[in-house]
């Protein structure tokens, strides 16, 4: 496996993101080959905080990273949280595989598995979390938290899902992953912009290019579309279902908080009310005026919720 690492000059001076890099390390996974089975995958992610503060994990999706969440972070801090923004691999900071077939859903959920929650290796060990996931964030997070429920203590999600490969994409998804598939030039500052209600000033969407030097760090942007479970056969589906059972049963407290102009995930959120237990009684939430990326649009505002969320169920 090729790893590609964005060199650290493209991270400098980005509008709204100063934040200390952390990197733990990760086995990539055998490739076939005894010496490429050790090789280990660089995985980056932001740590602020007090480290005896409650820890609240903000997962982003595609093709985005933890830029997303820069609004965010200070005023979570400021109530008092530990906040830990990963970059999945392909994204930010973190190692960027070079070939579309070296991504899968399973393996970024391995990965994220041992660099989060693992104990080995240098893992992060976390322990009481409170989960915050948006598009690709919530289909690898909510993996997580029911692989591991143990490890959680609370779950938002926002503008997202948890597929099985049953039941028909929307027009706005497959339109997308035809798009991401089949353009020439993928921008991703400006796919960002072209999810979000507010408009992005340059610098923004320069920050958003920030991980991309050239299309070659771009194999995991483009693919992961790709990977969405959309047919029951798909190889995902089965442990996805399984993830399912968990969640069916999770007595754990569960808020949705979508916005209200995504047309990728619209009405998503009355799945998890329906099905999750611990969604009952909670005061779900829609975000006015924010689109796909409701973190861009309403970040503050968001925070707020997750905030007043874990005061009601510390």
């Amino acid at each position: 496996m090729d790893l590609l690492r964005t060199p650290d000059e493209h991270f400098e001076n980005l509008t709204g993101y100063a934040f200390h890099p952390n990197y733990v390390e990760v086995p990539a996974g055998d490739t076939g080959t005894n010496s490429e089975a050790q090789q280990s995958l660089r995985i980056h992610y932001v740590d602020e905080g007090p480290r005896d503060g409650s820890v609240v994990l903000l997962m982003h999706g595609e093709p985005s990273w933890s830029f997303l969440y820069r609004t965010m972070i200070p005023p979570l801090v400021e109530a008092g949280h530990r906040v830990i923004a990963p970059d999945l691999p392909g994204f930010g900071r973190s190692d960027k595989p070079g070939a579309p077939e070296d991504y899968s859903y399973q393996g970024h959920v391995d990965w994220m598995e041992a660099a989060l929650l693992g104990s080995g290796s240098g893992g992060l060990d976390l322990q009481g979390v409170t989960l915050v996931c948006q598009d690709w964030g919530g289909l690898i997070g909510l993996r997580l938290l029911a692989e591991h429920p143990e490890r959680f203590v609370g779950c938002v999600v926002a503008n997202t899902g948890l597929p099985t490969g049953e039941g028909t994409p929307s027009d706005a998804f497959l339109s997308w992953q035809k798009f991401s598939q089949e353009t020439p030039e993928f921008d991703v500052g400006v796919v960002i912009a072209m999810a979000t209600t507010t408009e992005l000033s340059d610098d923004v969407i320069a920050g958003y290019n920030a991980p991309f030097p050239d299309d070659s760090y771009k194999a995991g942007a483009r693919i992961f579309p790709s990977l969405v479970p959309t047919s029951p056969d798909d190889p995902a589906a089965p442990a996805n279902k399984a993830a399912w059972d968990v969640l069916r049963k999770l007595d754990m407290p569960f808020l949705t908080a979508f916005s209200d102009q995504d047309p990728i995930t619209g009405g998503g959120h009355k799945v998890f009310q329906k099905l999750i237990p611990g969604a009952k009684g909670q005061p779900h939430t829609t975000i006015v005026g924010g689109g796909h990326f409701l973190q861009e649009d309403r970040g503050p505002e968001l925070a707020k919720v997750v905030a007043d969320f874990m005061v009601a169920n510390g």
